[in-house]
């Protein structure tokens, strides 16, 4: 299956190949059929496995059947929940519509900058991709209308949701036209989400892409067994033993994040960290130097690390195991991405052993654990 038998005409295949997508992931399958058919979608399906794609170029597609777009009344929405997230979707719409005949203007927008700027580069906008704060602040502001909806996407539902956007949601929802299309992913299907797909989707085509879809054996895990003082020395040692490149590290507070992040500048690791309480312009440049491959680390904490999309990202560290198991996938699913093999490497405590355990068993896959204690470091 190539991505020209599913619809999309040669000009966006020419895009897709160039942006080297070989061949089509199981979601892009069947969710670029089904959206440029006009179905309502509901796609379950974790980080990782190709979904933004699947989503974008059908609109991408049926974008260029509309006129060229010329008031402050977008016609398509994505919304997300996380700054991150908005860059990284408005810079997919940017790859795939470059040798586009009909021009298609995207934005992002989100909180944390200045609303001033965003709010004068919107006249025109066919795909607007925001987080749900800040496009509630610029519709108050007559910046933008979605009164003329055609098409709505809630990426990452669940995380919507659970940071609280419940509220902003419901509003967004209450302002856009009955007549259009609704595309939904999410990681999960917890009560609130089923909510969501109930007053959201009509009649929708379903998806579900399992776990193991998403976590391929080309990503090798290894354990190490460590007391926690020697955690940070023990990272260090792998870093500069096997002069790894381009490492994500996860951690679970900004304060470990930042700790971190010290202690391995002050060896010669060149590191940043990126979490919440960075202002937009540090993350960006984060994002941007650890992309091009010149910052060596980065420590992320997992909110802040939902836009992290690195094709061939060779390594990902739990300097911290995560308080699930999908979380764990989630992280790990940052490497071994396009063919291309990765490692994700665990730094697990006593404490940690039986959490350890329970992650393990949720993904039917047993880990090797290395006692660091034989390592001279």
């Amino acid at each position: 299956m190539n991505f020209s038998d599913l619809g999309l005409s040669p000009i966006l295949v020419k895009a897709v190949q160039e942006a080297n997508y070989e061949t089509p992931y199981p979601i892009q399958i069947e969710a670029i059929p089904a959206i440029l058919q006009k179905r309502d979608l509901l796609g379950l399906a974790q980080t990782g496995s190709g979904k933004t794609a699947s989503y974008i170029l059908p609109i991408l597609e049926e974008l260029q059947k509309k006129e060229v777009n010329k008031s402050r009344s977008v016609p398509v929405l994505v919304i997300v929940p996380t700054r991150e997230l908005a860059a990284q979707v408005e810079e997919v719409v940017r790859l795939f519509s470059k040798y586009l005949p009909r021009k298609v203007k995207s934005a992002a927008v989100f909180g944390g900058v200045s609303i001033n700027p965003q709010m004068m580069k919107l006249n025109g906008t066919d795909i607007l991709v925001a987080t749900p704060g800040r496009l509630l602040d610029l519709i108050s502001k007559n910046a933008i209308s979605i009164s003329e909806l055609t098409t709505l996407v809630l990426d990452e539902a669940d995380k919507v949701l659970s940071l609280g956007f419940k509220m902003e949601v419901d509003e967004i929802l209450n302002r856009l036209p009955k007549q259009r299309q609704n595309i939904l992913f999410s990681a999960t299907m917890d009560e609130a989400v089923e909510g969501l797909i109930g007053k959201l989707l009509k009649n929708p085509v379903k998806i579900e892409i399992q776990t193991e879809e998403v976590t391929p054996d080309l990503i090798a895990q290894t354990a190490y067994l460590v007391d926690p003082e020697r955690k940070g020395p023990l990272l260090r040692y792998l870093i500069q033993e096997g002069n790894w490149q381009q490492v994500l590290v996860f951690v679970s507070s900004k304060r470990t994040a930042d700790n971190l992040t010290g202690k391995l500048n002050k060896h010669g690791i060149q590191t940043m960290a990126l979490h919440g309480d960075k202002s937009q312009g540090a993350r960006t440049e984060a994002l941007k130097q650890f992309k091009a491959g010149k910052l060596r680390v980065l420590v992320a904490t997992d909110l802040a690390a939902r836009g992290i999309d690195i094709e061939a990202l060779p390594y990902v560290v739990n300097y911290e195991l995560p308080r699930s198991p999908k979380d764990y996938i989630h992280r790990i699913g940052r490497t071994g991405r396009a063919g291309v093999e990765g490692e994700a490497i665990s730094l697990i405590t006593e404490e940690d052993s039986h959490h350890w355990k329970v992650i393990q068993k949720k993904m039917k896959r047993w880990v090797e654990l290395v006692d660091s204690d034989n390592l001279d470091f």
